[in-house]
């Protein structure tokens, strides 16, 4: 577990971040939930009806599967998750490069957001893929998400362009 602290999160002062596990599949859901919906300031649980959406999450633990979730120390709160998922390519992701780069999903809570934390995951993330033997990370964001810059800010390079989204790679070697 890793512990970061002095991160500006109004009353949160440290955040853990830990691995996933299936008890935590809820807040997995949760956090897709914020990640597809972001333009709404209102979680939308229907989404997960949608099989573009449900697809990061279904039948978790497969082979590949791996997520972080980001706790609040004082409390254990849940404030965050950063998850990623091989996909082929017959799986039509957002996201998808390859079979052999997971895609990257990730979600904080709205009141956590801008303070560190969807930053801290994805590096702890992709210290955990490379660790695991992946060379790259992809995922999909709209041009308009502000998530955007954190994506770029972190490392992942534009790889394509398709309609109002972009496919990102982080490399990892």
């Amino acid at each position: 577990m890793a512990l970061l602290q002095g991160l500006a999160l109004g009353a949160v002062s440290e955040v853990v971040i830990r691995p996933a596990g299936p008890a935590d599949l809820w807040f997995l859901e949760r956090m897709l939930c914020w990640a597809a919906g972001w333009r709404s300031d209102e979680l939308d649980e229907s989404l997960l009806a949608e099989a573009a959406v449900s697809r990061y999450v279904d039948g978790w633990g497969r082979p590949g599967d791996f997520a972080l979730i980001a706790e609040t120390s004082a409390g254990g709160e849940s404030v965050g998750a950063a998850w990623y998922r091989l996909f082929g390519a017959q799986e039509d992701s957002y996201g998808f490069v390859d079979k052999k780069t997971p895609e990257v999903t990730i979600g904080v809570e709205p009141g956590h957001r801008g303070g560190g934390i969807g930053r801290a995951l994805l590096e702890a993330l992709a210290r955990s893929a490379r660790a695991n033997g992946y060379s790259t990370l992809s995922l999909s964001v709209e041009e308009e998400n502000p998530a955007l810059r954190l994506y770029e800010r972190v490392g992942f390079e534009r790889r394509s362009q398709g309609g109002r989204a972009c496919t990102l790679v982080l490399l990892l070697d």
